[in-house]
């Protein structure tokens, strides 16, 4: 989990933290291609006054916290919902709502603000004026737990992750064990790159490792034959049954590097 633990000395810095933690998400969102109110949403979690066994009993202490979350969000101007009883132990949140395929809603990333754990650990700073003061705690994630924003992507990409993402991002498949070596060449030319691959080594056809990559929904597959050894290149071939042609091994690596290096959605 990408997560932070940061220490205010007042409401003024809070708020301040706050607003960077949710341009942070928005920014990671933004990565992955994920866009406000059409993949994720903002949820003001409050906490109930009335239920003082899940909740810490300090009216006024919340209302104030709430009131912050609430004005950093009207301040963005951003639609968000109001949820009851879906607060911490230790104070209000804003939560990154997504809704799964099944149309399930769950939690993605949220943005605390604690003010119970300062008090109990007695989390004190030297104010200018050489007085003791009382610090305030702002809890985020960025990207949440990784195996929820894994699966959050799984499924907003069908499974077909773009290129700089995926776990394998080229398959070498050789047409036979005569170009063995030079499979392991082109291999060794996308590991010398920093490109994630893998050869296929089995005793299959063509046809069945073509279709175990699209299976997989590898990015990319380069088949490489007799004719491909001896000229150099690969026949490039993207996920969809999209046959890209035969290129020189350098230029492959350089389209693919530069895939990888601004990030391309599909």
């Amino acid at each position: 989990m990408a997560d932070a633990h940061i220490i205010c000395a007042d409401e003024i810095q809070m708020k301040s933290e706050i607003k960077k933690a949710l341009d942070l998400i928005d920014y990671m969102a933004g990565v992955f291609g994920l866009k406000m109110g059409e993949n994720y949403s903002y949820r003001l979690s409050l906490g109930d006054r009335a239920n003082k066994n899940k909740y810490y009993d300090n009216d006024a202490a919340w209302d104030q916290a709430e009131g912050v979350l609430r004005e950093v969000l009207t301040e963005r101007k951003c639609d968000f919902v109001e949820a009851a009883d879906e607060a911490a132990f230790y104070g209000p949140k804003i939560d990154i709502q997504m809704k799964k395929i099944n149309g399930q809603e769950d939690t993605a990333f949220t943005v605390q603000y604690d003010f119970v754990m300062p008090k109990r650990f007695d989390l004190k700073y030297t104010d200018k004026d050489g007085s003791e003061k009382l610090a305030l705690v702002v809890h985020r994630s960025s990207i949440g737990a990784i195996e929820r924003s894994a699966a959050f992507l799984l499924e907003h990409f069908n499974g077909v992750l773009p290129v700089w993402l995926a776990p394998v991002q080229v398959a070498v498949l050789p047409v036979s064990e005569k170009v063995a070596d030079y499979a392991k060449e082109v291999g060794m030319a996308m590991k010398e790159a920093g490109i994630r691959y893998e050869i296929a080594e089995e005793a299959e056809s063509l046809g069945k490792k073509i279709r175990n990559a699209e299976a997989m929904k590898i990015p990319y597959m380069l088949i490489v034959g007799e004719k491909e050894a001896k000229s150099g290149e690969v026949s490039v071939r993207a996920h969809g049954q999209k046959d890209l042609g035969s290129m020189g091994l350098p230029a492959f690596v350089e389209k693919i590097k530069k895939e990888i290096e601004t990030k391309a959605l599909p």
